[in-house]
């Protein structure tokens, strides 16, 4: 939950991802409150931004989008030991990044 207005924090959010994107492509749907990233031959990362009483819900997913040797994601990530936990820090400090004031 980010405490400021849902239009806010996805465009923060919009923002964020795009400047970082390095070799990743962007998708984003302002109505539907929705951004993508992806890169690489399986990574696909989602967001969405909701309204919630208290600001914003802000929802990460990773997916899996390879188009061929779908099958040796789940595979290699067993060798990335840490990386869900990596992630959640991440995820974390994204959070307290949109919720800070400019």
């Amino acid at each position: 939950m980010v405490a400021r207005p849902p239009e806010e924090v996805f465009e923060r959010l919009r923002l964020r991802l795009a400047g970082g994107a390095h070799a990743m492509r962007l998708e984003a749907d302002r109505a539907r409150g929705f951004v993508a990233v992806q890169g690489g031959w399986w990574y696909r990362g989602e967001y969405r931004v909701t309204a919630d009483p208290g600001g914003a819900r802000v929802e990460h997913q990773v997916v899996n989008a390879a188009s061929w040797g779908r099958w040796g994601v789940p595979l290699a990530n067993r060798f990335f030991i840490g990386f869900r936990g990596r992630v959640a820090i991440g995820f974390g400090r994204l959070l307290a990044e949109l919720g800070t004031p400019e």
